[in-house]
Order: C-alpha cells, then sequence, then structure tokens
C-alpha cells in the first residue's frame, strides 16, 4: 500500500478535498472490517478497518470496458493509492439477460492491464453484487414488514403514467397500503416463481408527490426467469440497480462511493435506503457517501455499451477489440499504452461540469508516453521503386552499403539498427512529382535529396504507365555524400526522404484507422449515431518496413520515422506475417 505521507503531489480536485477534510476530521474513524464484506452482526466483533478509505469501481459485466471507465479506474483506485486506502472490483450483476463470464475475464484483464489490482496485504477484494442476493433479500423484507416497501400489482404502463411529472405529483397506487403481511406473502411468491414476469414489482415507499421522481416509490426488485452467471436458475427476482448499489457500498465498507453526475438525483434514495436500513439495525455506521463528478465526453466517440454492442453485433467493426473502437481492448490493440491512458487521466482532472473534450488531448497523451520510449524504424506506406542507375559505377556491382541509425536518437545506450542501401530502394510515391509545385523539396527531375542516413542523389526522371502513373523512379548517387563520411556536408540540399531497401526490406499489411465517426457528437439530440460512420475508417495497404521490426513480438510500437505510431496487431501479428495498426500521427509540424 503506497505511503500517502511520501506519494508525489498530485493536482487538487473536490474529490481530494472532501477525503482529506474527511481524514482530518476523524469522520472516517472507528468503522469496523471483517476482512470480507459483512452487516451490522457480521462486524460487531470486527477489528478496525486498516484502510483509511475504501473506493471501489462498480461496472456491470455486460461489455467490455471503455475510454470512461479507464477514468473512473484511474480515479477510483489513484485515490485509494494516495491516500492509505483500497479500492474495490466489483461487478455488479443484477441484469442476468446481459451478463457473461466473457465480460467479467475482460474487466479483470482490463483493470490490470492499466496498471492497478484488487489485492491488498494479500487479500483479494473482488466481489459480486450476486454475492449479496441473500442480504438484500433480508433487507428487502425488513423494509416491507417496516411499512416502508409494498409489492404492487400495476401494469408496467400504469406505473410509468401514474408516476406524475416534473410539475405533477405521481397517483399512489392502488396496492401501496396493502397489509405488511399480504406484501411479504406476495414477495414470497415472488422468489417462488409463481408470478409471470411484470405482473408485480416490490417499491420503496416513500412519497409520491416528492418533487424528485427518484422518490415517488422507486421499484426494489422485478421478476426475471433468467439463467445468471453465478447463481444459476436459484433466483428468480432479480434487485434494481439503485437498491443494489449502496447496500453493496455499505456492505462493503466504502467511504467515498464516487458515481458520475447522472447518479446525482439518485443520491437522495441512496441516502434513504442506507439510514433506514442501519436503523433497523441490518448496516452498520457509519454509512457510505455518495458524491458526482462529470462523465467523460470525448469528441468523436461513442462510449455507450448499448451502442457498441450494436456496431459488435452488426459487423460494423471486427469485435470488441477493433482498434476503432474506444474500447480498452480496442484502444490496447490501437497501440495505446497503460502509461499513456493514466496520463490522460490525469490531464483532464475531475469536475463537477459536463465538458467536451477534443480527441486530440487523448492523442497528446499518447505521443508523450510513445515518445521516449518507441523505437525508430523506416517505413514506406505507399510505394513505388526507386532506382539508383549508376550504383554499379559508384558503389560496385553486386554491392550494397551497410547503413546504420539509432534506435532512439535520445537514447544512445539502446543502439543502434542496421539495414542494407542497394542500387534499388522503395520510397513513398508522394516524395516525387513531375511537376514539383513552390516549396517542394523532394524528387523531381533535376532535384536533390538525401536518403536518410545514406547518400545525396540527384534525380534524373521517372516511367509512367499508360494511365500516367509513375512505375518507378530514378535517380543518381551524388558520390563522397554519405552520411557519417567527412564528405556528407559539403552537397547542401534541403530535402530528407525516409526509404527501406528492395535487398532487405520486409513486406507488411499496415491498417490506417481513423476516426469511426465523422461528427464530434455522432449521437447528439438522439441522432442516428449509424449515420455519421466514417466509411474510410480502416484503409490497408501493403506496405515495406526495414529489417529490425522483423523480431517485434505482437503489441510492440514503434515510431516510423516521418510516419506517427504503430504497433505490431495483437491477432494478426504471428508466423512471420508481419501486421501493423496506425496508433497515431505525429505532432503537427514534426
Amino acid at each position: 500500500m503506497p505511503n500517502p505521507e511520501t506519494a508525489p503531489a498530485k493536482a487538487s480536485n473536490f474529490l481530494r478535498q472532501i477525503i482529506e477534510a474527511d481524514l482530518a476530521s476523524g469522520a472516517l474513524q472507528g468503522r469496523h472490517f471483517a476482512g470480507q464484506p459483512g452487516d451490522a452482526a457480521a462486524l460487531a466483533q470486527a477489528p478496525l478497518d486498516a484502510a483509511r478509505i475504501r473506493t471501489r469501481f462498480p461496472p456491470e459485466p455486460n461489455g467490455y470496458l471503455h475510454i470512461g471507465h479507464a477514468k473512473s479506474i484511474c480515479l477510483n483506485f489513484g485515490l485509494a493509492g494516495d491516500y492509505g486506502g483500497v479500492c474495490h472490483l466489483r461487478l455488479d450483476d443484477t441484469n442476468p439477460e446481459k451478463e457473461s463470464q466473457e465480460y467479467v475475464d475482460a474487466i479483470r484483464d482490463a483493470v490490470r492491464w492499466l496498471g492497478f489490482d484488487w489485492v491488498s496485504a494479500g487479500v483479494s477484494h473482488e466481489y459480486f453484487a450476486s454475492d449479496y442476493f441473500d442480504f438484500m433479500w433480508r433487507a428487502a423484507c425488513a423494509l416491507i414488514e417496516a411499512g416502508l416497501a409494498y409489492v404492487d400489482e400495476q401494469s408496467a404502463e400504469d406505473m410509468r403514467r401514474n408516476r406524475g411529472s416534473l410539475t405533477e405529483p405521481g397517483v399512489p397506487s392502488p396496492w401501496r397500503d396493502r397489509p405488511a403481511a399480504e406484501s411479504l406473502q406476495r414477495f414470497r411468491e415472488m422468489r417462488e416463481g409463481l408470478h409471470a414476469e411484470g405482473s408485480m414489482v416490490l417499491r420503496a415507499r416513500i412519497d409520491m408527490a416528492s418533487p424528485n421522481l427518484n422518490l415517488r416509490d422507486p421499484a426494489l426488485y422485478r421478476i426475471r426467469f433468467a439463467h445468471h452467471h453465478r447463481t444459476g436458475d436459484r433466483w428468480c427476482i432479480y434487485p434494481m440497480y439503485t437498491f443494489a448499489h449502496p447496500i453493496e457500498d455499505a456492505l462493503e465498507r466504502i467511504t467515498h462511493s464516487l458515481c458520475t453526475l447522472e447518479f446525482e438525483d439518485q443520491r437522495p434514495f441512496y441516502d434513504w435506503l442506507l439510514e433506514h436500513l442501519a436503523a433497523l439495525g441490518l448496516l452498520e455506521r457509519p454509512l457510505p457517501r455518495q458524491y458526482e463528478f462529470a462523465r467523460l465526453n470525448l469528441a468523436s466517440l461513442i462510449t455507450s455499451k448499448r451502442k457498441l454492442a450494436q456496431l459488435v453485433a452488426e459487423g460494423r467493426v471486427k469485435g470488441w477489440d477493433d482498434p476503432r473502437l474506444p474500447t480498452i481492448a480496442g484502444l490496447r490493440r490501437r497501440g495505446y499504452t497503460p502509461g499513456a491512458l493514466r496520463l490522460f487521466a490525469e490531464r483532464i482532472g475531475v469536475s463537477k461540469s459536463d465538458s467536451w473534450i477534443d480527441y486530440s488531448v487523448l492523442e497528446g497523451a499518447l505521443r508523450d508516453d510513445l515518445d521516449p520510449q518507441a523505437p525508430r524504424a523506416m517505413a514506406v506506406l505507399d510505394p513505388v521503386p526507386l532506382v539508383l542507375d549508376n550504383w554499379d559505377e559508384v558503389i560496385g556491382a553486386g554491392r550494397l552499403e551497410a547503413c546504420q541509425a539509432p534506435v532512439h536518437p535520445h537514447q544512445p545506450e539502446r543502439g543502434q539498427r542496421d539495414f542494407q542501401l542497394g542500387p534499388r530502394v522503395w520510397i513513398e510515391r508522394s516524395d516525387f512529382e513531375f511537376e514539383p509545385p513552390k516549396g517542394f523539396f523532394r524528387l523531381y527531375p533535376g532535384g536533390r535529396v538525401r536518403l536518410k542516413y545514406g547518400y545525396v542523389v540527384e534525380c534524373t526522371g521517372a516511367e509512367r504507365a499508360s494511365d500516367g502513373s509513375v512505375l518507378e523512379v530514378h535517380a543518381r548517387i551524388v558520390p563522397d555524400t554519405r552520411s557519417g563520411t567527412p564528405g556528407a556536408a559539403a552537397v547542401k540540399v534541403k530535402g530528407v526522404i525516409s526509404w527501406v531497401g528492395a535487398a532487405d526490406g520486409l513486406a507488411a499489411e499496415v491498417r490506417l484507422y481513423d476516426r469511426l465517426f465523422l461528427a464530434d457528437q455522432p449521437d447528439a439530440g438522439g441522432a442516428d449515431f449509424l449515420q455519421a460512420l466514417n466509411p474510410d475508417s480502416l484503409r490497408v495497404v501493403q506496405a515495406w518496413v526495414e529489417p529490425s521490426v522483423a523480431a517485434a513480438a505482437p503489441g510492440t510500437s514503434f515510431q516510423f520515422e516521418r510516419h506517427g505510431y504503430f504497433v505490431t496487431d495483437s491477432r494478426d501479428h504471428v508466423g512471420g506475417r508481419l501486421v501493423f495498426n496506425r496508433t497515431t500521427g505525429l505532432r503537427d509540424g514534426r
């Protein structure tokens, strides 16, 4: 557990101020923890909690985590670590139809990949909402017996209509004042599977005239004849999230329950429920407190799990780890690093106000993380041959020139990379023009450039196909101009181009990913987000890369000089097949 006294200073925010005030005032002292979640009876003889604070990351296992979850992971685990606390990983599996073990495994993998863990002092703090189904049943029965809940047999349509509006109070259910014993019997029948789905629900009995619609007798339990991935068919009633969530927090002794702003209106019910369950002797004080922060809104992305699932199901992307998706799995395959996502989360900070963040902020964090660590390499993505016609005369027939370049220009200790220059090399098609525009300093008839790490060459022309496209470019080596030799500086040129030797270059598939949506807010105002899909979000090219990348393992990042950052594909870069995904370009002006 990190020592909060020696931890580096972090930028302050309102959540840090709340935690620091709670620690300073002693408001969190006197909490008991039995080493595992427990109710008031279990905690009666438990020792004091050794954790100064407890937070939790509580995703529902109904899809893969996305960039918004990454912010929450960094926030909850980060705050716990900074203040000598513990963060729990909790899987909120209260909706069996949409949840699966696949998603549980993906969530675990994403949290660990980001650099966090839920094991503290040898104790695992991974929990499931389904761990607490027995207690939730008991809590619901206690509420019924206390006159604080009842079984409602209105239709779903009647419940919606009678809920009222922001300007009109709700209409009490005709079942609202039924005797507690009758509601308790009905609730037992619900559990025994004697009633159909939708025929009745358990509701809290609060205030149908409350200005907060969430306090107008919210539903606590509904009937669902669905197989649960952990509890099987033991239950056919399942708690609503708004009922389960505060109970889970209390049983786990969470001190600061951090939610996004859409849960702000739910906080009064959160407090109502916990206060009544504590008064009934089921939960121990002090009770958790909920605090809300602004969710992550990143331009040009969709983060709704439902909509992401639709993209996957309809084949508009290739799985949850498609590099165009904002899922953590997709970002990872795209070449994003844990350090980049943590840096991004730190830079955007935490606030109470919703705002939109430009995608360039995420890309900037990625570049800042990759720049000092990614090895360099040369690649040609749109290749055309460059023939050096005087090679035999200047260098010698059948000879190749060994060239070297640093693995990293600012880290000489990482050594050199080796490749061969010969009479034929691959260059970018855009590096040649028959009639160059003003300011074009690359190859054109009579123009000179330096082949990076090699010789200065002078273009003599090019061969065209019948459609006018360039088949191959021709040039002559300018003698005594090889990089690193005394004569290299004698001939001045304005252009330097990258290349890959035909003798030792490697063929590679390069996937050029772009943003999946053309609009900054693809689903704004209820718009059909599918209409904003970018038809050019993926372009696959056959490229040539230098031999230094041959042994790279899947998931290895490189900076392809001039082009940007690329990563070996984690799925398809196997068995001698070279597949690179474009992660992001270089900064403007580089």
